[in-house]
C-alpha cells in the first residue's frame, strides 16, 4: 500500500458527514440506524396527517416524536454521573503486557446499564481498547482490568477515556469524554548476559590503584597527606621547600593514594545520527550491560546526551525508555572524561575517548569499524544474535 492510499482511506472516514455525526455524538446525541428510521417515519406520518387531517395520524406522529425525544435525553442523563479513575500503571519491559485498571463509579442511587468504555490509547502504542458494561449498581464501582501487549520501548502518555451509551432504547448514541491521565513506561529488553568481557575487564582495571607507588614518586601535584623527614632515595620533586626552610631540615611530601571502586560508565552516543534499528539494539545493549554490571556489584552509571550521568536501576531503565537518536541537551555537555564503554555508530568519536575506554560499534553505510590500538572494542554484526556478541571477547 502506498502512502497516498491510507490518506485517501482516512479522508473518507473523516468526511463532512462523519465529522458532523461525531460532533453531535460528543456534544449532544446522534441517531442510530433505528433512530433515523423512526425519525423518517414520524415525519412521514406528520406530513400525511397534515395532508389528510386524520387524527390518528397526528397521534402516531406525536407518539413517535415523544419517543424520539425521550430516547435522545436518556443516554445523556445516563452518562452524567459516571466518574472514571485509573490505577497507576506499573512499568514493564518490551514484550511484556501492561496491566491497566480503570474504575467506573456510579454516584447515583439508580443503576447504570449498557455503557461502553473506550480507553484512548495512543496510536503509537496500538489500537484503543473497548469494553461493554452490562450494569453498574447504585453507588457502585465497576473495575475494568485488561492487559495490553507491548512491542517497543518508550514512555507513552494519554489522558482520555470515552463513555458511550444508547440506553435504554438504542435510538440515539451519546459519547462523553473523561480526563484520566495515564503514563505507561515500557523499558527496553534486558538480555540475560552470563558473562561480558567488556564489563569484566573494565572492572578489573578500575579496581587497581589509581596512583601507584611509582606514580606517587614521580608526581609533582596532588593531595598532600603529610610531610615527613627526608630519607635517602626520596625524589627531590617531593621536597616541601617551605617546611624545610622553616624547620631547617629537608621535608618530603607524602601524597594521598586513592583506589578505584570498580566504576563502570556506560555511555550511549544518543546525540549522533543512527539507523533506527541499530539504535534500538544499542539501547538494549546499554540496558543489558548496566544490569550485568549491577549484578557484578560494580559501581555503574549511565550517560546519554539527554540525561547526563544517572544511576539506579529504575532511573536508568526509564532514561533508556525515553532516549532517542540525535537528542541534544545544552545543559548536559560532553561525556565525563573517564574510562567508559562507548556505544556508537560514529567511528570518528572513538578516537576522542579517554584512555582505558572500550567501544561497541554498529557499522553503517560509509562507516567502518574503528582502527585504534589504544582502544579495544566490539563490532556488532546485524546478522548475529546481540546477546552472543556481547558475551564474546573484545576485538
Amino acid at each position: 500500500m502506498t502512502v497516498a492510499e491510507p490518506i485517501a482511506a482516512r479522508s473518507k472516514k473523516t468526511g463532512i458527514p462523519h465529522r458532523i455525526a461525531n460532533w453531535l455524538e460528543t456534544h449532544w446525541v446522534t441517531p442510530a440506524y433505528a433512530g433515523w428510521l423512526l425519525l423518517i417515519l414520524a415525519i412521514f406520518f406528520f406530513a400525511a396527517a397534515t395532508n389528510t387531517m386524520a387524527g390518528w395520524l397526528y397521534v402516531i406522529s406525536g407518539v413517535s416524536f415523544a419517543l424520539l425525544g425521550t430516547a435522545a435525553w436518556l443516554p445523556v442523563r445516563s452518562l452524567q454521573d459516571l466518574q472514571v479513575q485509573r490505577t497507576p500503571i506499573e512499568p514493564v519491559s518490551a514484550g511484556e503486557d501492561l496491566t491497566l485498571d480503570l474504575a467506573i463509579a456510579n454516584e447515583t442511587a439508580k443503576p447504570k446499564i449498557l455503557v461502553q468504555v473506550e480507553d484512548m490509547i495512543p496510536f503509537v502504542l496500538g489500537k484503543p481498547m473497548k469494553s461493554a458494561i452490562e450494569e453498574i449498581p447504585p453507588h457502585g464501582i465497576h473495575h475494568w482490568v485488561y492487559y495490553y501487549p507491548t512491542q517497543r520501548r518508550g514512555i507513552y502518555r494519554w489522558h482520555e477515556v470515552q463513555l458511550r451509551s444508547a440506553t435504554p432504547l438504542g435510538l440515539f448514541w451519546c459519547r462523553r469524554s473523561r480526563q484520566v491521565p495515564a503514563t505507561a513506561v515500557v523499558y527496553p529488553q534486558v538480555l540475560p548476559l552470563t558473562r561480558c568481557p567488556l564489563v569484566d575487564r573494565m572492572g578489573q582495571e578500575d579496581s587497581l590503584l589509581v596512583h601507584s607507588d611509582r606514580r606517587a614518586e614521580m608526581a609533582t601535584e596532588g593531595i598532600t597527606r603529610t610531610v615527613r623527614p627526608y630519607r635517602y632515595g626520596d625524589p627531590t620533586r617531593l621536597i616541601h621547600w617551605r617546611s624545610s626552610a622553616r624547620l631547617g631540615e629537608l621535608r618530603v611530601r607524602e601524597l594521598e593514594v586513592s583506589t578505584g571502586g570498580q566504576e563502570v560508565i556506560i555511555a550511549l552516543d544518543s546525540g549522533s545520527s543512527w539507523n533506527l534499528e541499530d539504535f534500538e539494539a544499542a539501547v538494549i545493549a546499554a540496558a543489558s550491560l548496566y544490569c550485568y554490571a549491577e549484578r557484578c556489584q560494580l559501581n555503574v552509571r549511565l550517560w546519554t546526551a539527554g540525561t547526563g550521568l544517572v544511576h539506579g536501576n529504575n532511573r536508568v531503565l526509564e532514561a533508556l525508555a525515553a532516549t532517542q537518536a540525535r537528542e541534544e541537551d545544552a545543559t548536559v555537555g560532553e561525556p565525563p572524561f573517564l574510562p567508559l564503554i562507548w556505544l556508537t555508530q560514529n567511528s570518528a568519536s572513538v578516537n576522542q575517548l579517554p584512555r582505558g575506554s572500550r567501544w561497541v560499534f554498529w557499522p553503517s553505510e560509509g562507516q567502518k569499524a574503528p582502527v585504534n590500538p589504544n582502544f579495544l572494542g566490539l563490532e556488532i554484526q546485524g546478522d548475529k544474535p546481540l546477546q552472543l556478541q556481547l558475551q564474546s571477547s573484545e576485538g
